[in-house]
């Protein structure tokens, strides 16, 4: 009987919940209200020919470097920022390797890395989430081969001091430094040429999140130009389809549009925080575009459903036990969860005084 590799036999299942979805979407940090007009007339003006042609992705990849200020061969597209971390794990490890994550953090780091049967260390993040450099340094071993980082972390919106990071993948100059930039548009700062000294070192991007491109499925890959040659030849030559690819560069040409939903987006979050701390309500600054906040009441995420609202139940992961996730958006919708939040903080006693615990 056929059967799979033990490694994907005992892999954790990732199932996010889809499904039922009806009401203000603040549970997926996606971006509230979608993509630049401009995007939409691109997808318009497609034409049959543009379909039946394979997609050609260099050309927008050197366009992209340019964006980002670096070079066409340090830039690989990739079907989202998963993909990005499927061919890092491909790229550069073995049953005999270890990957180190540290947690709470995003699944998919520790899926994609078990499946090629290398052992996946966990680091539990510090108090209140801060993040453990030196922990994870002593973590550090001939065998180590991918250290994967969220900055901004997901889900708890930390994240780790630029020399932190710079001096990890100095330590682990064997080892693949994978800092996953998925929310850099509501943090500012970035690794993005950082391997020109330390070519150990890479970075991802999405148009998930400030671009609203989620169901495009577009990431960017980013490292020097060398190891990004490794990870090419791992990578399907049309991994992106021909959709995305037209869209892509109307995306990034309309800064305005996407600098004006982040501003929106850091002003709702500064709102958000404050509500929290008005109500005694124990919270993690987040440099993200969401908050992790202990409500401790499983109730909360189903009054708040009752008002149109969703947002994410984080308590199964690593120190989150009693925690909520909440998107921001833009202003409007900013102004409609506070209100539902302050209702559903009332009936549920939470409103004032609430422990900080």
């Amino acid at each position: 009987m056929l059967k799979p590799r033990d490694s994907v036999r005992t892999l954790p299942t990732y199932r996010p919940p889809l499904g039922g979805r009806e009401g203000l979407r603040l549970d997926f940090n996606e971006n509230t209200v979608g993509c630049s007009p401009r995007v939409l007339e691109r997808l318009r003006r497609l034409d049959f020919e543009q379909l039946a042609r394979y997609p050609e992705r260099e050309p927008l990849e050197a366009e992209i470097a340019g964006f980002l200020g670096i070079t066409a061969p340090e830039v690989l597209l990739t079907n989202g920022v998963d993909e990005a971390i499927h061919l890092l794990c491909e790229t550069y490890l073995e049953p005999a390797h270890e990957a180190l994550v540290v947690v709470p953090t995003f699944s998919m780091y520790r899926i994609y890395a078990a499946a090629t049967g290398a052992k996946v260390l966990a680091v539990p993040a510090k108090e209140d989430f801060l993040f453990p450099t030196e922990e994870l340094l002593q973590h550090i071993t001939p065998r180590t081969r991918l250290i994967a980082v969220a900055n901004p972390n997901n889900p708890t919106g930390a994240v780790a001091a630029p020399g932190d990071l710079l001096r990890i993948a100095r330590e682990a100059s064997h080892a693949a430094l994978l800092v996953d930039e998925a929310y850099f548009e509501f943090y500012g700062k970035t690794l993005a040429g950082a391997w020109r000294d330390l070519p150990n070192v890479f970075i991802a991007r999405t148009l998930s999140k400030a671009y609203g491109l989620a169901g495009l499925r577009v990431g960017v890959l980013a490292g020097d130009p060398e190891q990004m040659r490794a990870v090419r030849r791992v990578s399907s030559p049309y991994n992106v389809n021909a959709v995305a690819l037209a869209c892509l560069p109307e995306a990034f040409a309309d800064r305005d549009y996407v600098q004006r939903y982040v501003n929106e987006v850091r002003a709702g979050r500064e709102l958000l925080q404050r509500a929290y701390a008005d109500a005694g309500i124990k919270y993690w600054p987040s440099q993200a575009n969401f908050v992790l906040a202990r409500i401790g009441s499983s109730d909360f995420i189903h009054l708040m459903r009752e008002r149109g609202i969703l947002v994410r139940d984080r308590s199964s992961d690593y120190g989150c036990q009693g925690c909520v996730r909440i998107t921001l958006g833009t202003q409007a919708h900013t102004d409609r969860l506070l209100g539902a939040l302050q209702e559903t903080l009332e009936t549920l006693g939470l409103a004032q005084g609430a422990s900080q615990s």
